[in-house]
């Protein structure tokens, strides 16, 4: 049904224009994501469903064994009546697993398909991140577009504004040359920022197909992430994790499997001999053991086997929850700080350049300053503005990573 819904949605994507289409906003964009039934979420769920497979087939018994023979057939006339110890014999036998080793063979299966689902989990939660980070990335690049392109139209009519002066006499060959310098850098950037943006709309279509070439909305509109100390208890939860404690709950399951092979498996034997010529026909049944006498080269060392490779998975959740906490305190960092950053070039660097560039046109239509000075203050108006979009785009790329780790439901 996913599946159906997202190709229906690409193929209406595809054949309405993505200028008459509403404007794709960030929570649209992880519906759609999570509607398109990811490759990497489907292949979770088919791994679970084949260890759950043989979760029911290695808890089975063997197949029993059915043997046909002919015992002390006579050699030299091959008749079946001749001896009394010749007969014909089926027999059938059953084998049995050592101890409890089919329980928890099912077991390690069962744990083995919760890691898998875990782990699907996991690809949600990191697809969410994804689609928010690419989406944050796109719009800021249109962002940055928009803004160079109206920089650039500004430096245009400078540079038009200075050949008029040159010819009139009053200015120098060097204001014209500074203005056609600047509209070629700026020509440049707006070459590497298409560039950037067909980048950012590629890694967002890989997540919602063709919605990707619509156009965004204004703002990222994302929940505000829990206390650090909330997320940093919600970590031992995080779906990362979880994968973990469903492979060392897997190794358990191989560690005890390995001390099982200490027990001794045994057959049931019966058969029944069929003889001829009105003789009296023979019953038989047995009993088998394995005799694991010689421990020290085989079971010794699987249980040591299995043991340490329980504790290197257990060392991989230790290390995993040391990074997720790492990553805790410097995305949290990068968000609050970013806070602050983003209030000054609010309050401060943007409104200070923008004064700036306006003094600065000031000056020069009153001949106090001159041109390049009039350039440099339009310039560093332009890398204000596109600061303070960065530090936004940062900003809610860094909240996305908190609302990951703290393992936010889209259910």
């Amino acid at each position: 049904m996913r599946i159906t819904l997202f190709v229906v949605a690409t193929i209406l994507a595809a054949t309405f224009p993505a200028r008459a289409a509403a404007p794709l906003d960030i929570a649209e964009a992880v519906s759609l994501a999570l509607a398109a039934a990811d490759p990497s979420l489907v292949r979770y769920e088919e791994q679970a469903a084949a260890f759950e497979a043989r979760a029911v087939a290695d808890s089975q018994l063997p197949d029993p064994k059915l043997r046909l023979g002919l015992s002390n057939l006579p050699v030299d006339n091959f008749r079946f009546d001749q001896e009394d110890m010749t007969m014909g014999e089926i027999m059938i036998s059953q084998e049995f697993s050592r101890g409890n080793s089919r329980a928890l063979r099912r077991a390690k299966r069962q744990a083995e398909a919760d890691a898998e689902r875990a782990a699907r989990a996991l690809r949600e939660a990191e697809i969410v991140r994804e689609t928010r980070d690419a989406w944050i990335e796109l719009r800021y690049w249109l962002t940055a577009k928009d803004k160079v392109g109206k920089s650039r139209q500004a430096v245009a009519e400078m540079m038009e504004a200075a050949k008029s002066i040159f010819a009139s006499g009053r200015g120098t060959a060097q204001d014209v040359l500074r203005a056609e310098l600047e509209l070629s850098l700026l020509d440049d950037r707006l070459l590497d920022i298409e560039r950037q943006t067909e980048r950012a709309r590629a890694r967002l279509a890989r997540f919602i197909g063709a919605a990707a070439s619509r156009s965004l909305g204004e703002q990222a509109m994302l929940p505000p992430p829990a206390a650090p100390e909330i997320i940093l208890e919600s970590l031992a939860h995080h779906p990362a994790v979880i994968s973990d404690g469903a492979r060392i709950t897997a190794m358990d399951r191989e560690v005890a499997l390995a001390e099982e092979q200490y027990k001794p498996g045994f057959e049931l034997e019966a058969g029944y001999g069929l003889r001829g010529g009105g003789r009296t026909d023979f019953a038989t049944i047995g009993v088998s053991f394995d005799l694991p006498l010689f421990v020290a080269k085989r079971q010794d060392r699987n249980v040591a086997a299995a043991r340490h490779e329980r504790q290197a998975a257990t060392l991989d959740r230790d290390a995993r929850l040391l990074d997720l906490r790492q990553l805790l305190e410097t995305t949290y960092a990068d968000w609050r700080r970013g806070k602050d950053r983003v209030a000054l070039y609010e309050k401060a660097v943007t409104a200070r350049a923008r004064w700036t560039a306006e003094a600065a046109l000031t000056a020069y239509q009153s001949g106090v300053s001159d041109f390049a000075d009039l350039i440099r203050a339009r310039l560093a108006d332009l890398e204000s503005s596109l600061s303070l979009e960065r530090l936004r785009a940062d900003r809610a790329q860094a909240q996305a990573m908190l609302l990951f780790l703290q393992g936010e439901s889209h259910d």
